[in-house]
């Protein structure tokens, strides 16, 4: 299905300088991301002249091939090119050279590079998850399931998986990242989302390992920040071990010595730790729900296309999922995105329907209706960064609505992709109040990007089409 794209992926690999000059590469919504060992050796300038590339960014320590909505399809020939090692998300290479040519970029580099890495392949799972939760929601308020039924029971626990076992997802995506085997990641994540110490957990009864390592009870299902720093830790040592213990044996003594040390350290101090400092954010969104609930999505509405221009916005997504981890919703991240994501792309629709240009129209119209689904890319890439007003336009009404949005304390329960089918997801808690401020936040949003993009081009435009 992909075999349409084979030139266009051997002419990416060759322009970012060979399989030899590839140190990681995975792949977002729209976009190829490389992590190279030398950006120099990559000719930035032929990449973007390439037909069916939109642009080319380093940002955040990445070499970013903007595709568009095919990258997947395109992907999947750039992989076949690059030798890979343990997954199609894997590092392209092992080896030291790596964590030498990081010392040699900026911590915010390294931070960014790490979140996105690790967040974006699970992506699909999140929306998926996400908008089985939303067709529930839309079920029960339409009186179509009863909650104590045993469809809402099941249809529930299908759309709660991949929360539930965000440690074991997580843990995997970071073990391909730091080159560890994720195999091992993911059931060091299992045991700590295991049914048993689950009861332990409930049961609330002291936990003493040999009678007398004390294990913390902490319920770690549906968690981010204790396996990260679980899998932080478990990294250096397996390679340690693979050092140390002889070929022979390797095989099998390297993964029980590391689920016995790593699940003892997990339950004793790296995942009470992490659940501490998860407290801590708790701590930090209540109060900006409580106090300042405007600010998240004024910001996310008014720069987070800005972000998404540079290739940042990845650092950002994964405030949502933790919050939606700590408190069950997200109210710091989505409603501002969808804000954000609407206003562009209304921008670019109207530029495509007013403009007399039959190319520019069709750029816009198209680019227009993708970004309302979610992906600006198009929008922002084909249309509104290239006139300026459209992006200005539309960054205008994103933070009109995203202002609405948290002064009315609107929050999402669950995560996904933010286009039109994302207001499903403001459906939960019993309630439409959620879901009916969101429809709001959108038709100001819309309202404003549209009045503001057709002020702006009665003044600009003609200039720009002479």
């Amino acid at each position: 299905m992909s075999k349409k794209y084979e030139s266009l992926a051997k002419a990416i690999v060759e322009k970012v300088g060979g399989n030899e000059n590839i140190d990681s590469l995975h792949h977002c919504q729209t976009r190829l991301r490389f992590m190279l060992k030398d950006n120099n050796k990559a000719d930035q300038d032929a990449i973007n002249g390439m037909d069916g590339v939109a642009k080319v960014l380093i940002n955040g320590g990445m070499f970013q091939v903007v595709i568009g909505m095919h990258v997947a399809e395109v992907y999947e020939e750039v992989v076949k090119l690059v030798p890979q090692n343990g997954g199609s998300m894997a590092p392209v290479e092992s080896g030291e050279g790596n964590i030498e040519n990081q010392e040699k970029k900026k911590l915010f580099d390294i931070l960014a590079d790490f979140v996105s890495s690790i967040f974006s392949p699970i992506v699909p799972a999140l929306a998926g998850a996400g908008m089985v939760k939303a067709l529930l929601a839309l079920l029960v308020a339409f009186q179509l399931v009863d909650t104590s039924s045993q469809s809402y029971i099941i249809i529930n626990m299908i759309g709660d998986a991949t929360f539930a076992f965000m440690p074991i997802l997580l843990a995997f995506s970071i073990g391909q990242k730091l080159k560890c085997n994720p195999f091992l990641a993911a059931v060091v994540a299992g045991i700590m989302c295991h049914a048993t110490w689950g009861g332990l957990v409930a049961a609330k009864e002291p936990v003493l390992l040999f009678g007398m390592v004390p294990l913390y009870l902490v319920k770690y299902t549906g968690s981010v920040i204790p396996i990260v720093l679980v899998i932080l830790v478990q990294a250096p040592i397996e390679k340690f071990l693979n050092k140390v213990v002889p070929k022979a044996v390797r095989l099998v003594f390297v993964p029980m010595i590391t689920f016995l040390v790593m699940g003892i350290l997990a339950l004793s101090i790296l995942g009470p730790l992490g659940d501490y400092v998860g407290n801590i954010m708790t701590l930090i969104f209540t109060w900006l729900s409580t106090n300042v609930s405007w600010i998240p999505p004024l910001f996310m509405g008014g720069l987070y296309p800005l972000l998404v221009i540079f290739g940042l916005h990845h650092g950002l997504a994964p405030l949502g999922t933790m919050q939606m981890a700590q408190m069950g919703y997200d109210a710091v991240f989505g409603p501002g995105v969808l804000c954000a994501n609407i206003g562009q792309g209304t921008a670019a629709l109207v530029v495509g329907i007013l403009s007399k240009d039959s190319k520019t129209k069709q750029i816009g119209t198209s680019a227009g209706i993708t970004g309302l689904m979610g992906i600006t890319e198009p929008a922002l890439y084909g249309v509104n960064v290239p006139k300026k007003y459209p992006l200005i336009a539309g960054l205008i009404g994103s933070a009109c609505g995203g202002l609405f949005a948290g002064l009315t304390q609107t929050h999402r329960f669950a995560t996904g992709s933010s286009g039109l089918p994302a207001v499903m997801m403001y459906l939960g808690d019993n309630t439409m109040r959620y879901f009916y401020q969101i429809l709001i936040a959108l038709a100001i949003t819309i309202g404003v990007s549209a009045v503001a993009t057709f002020i702006l081009a009665m003044r600009f435009e003609g200039k720009n089409e002479k």
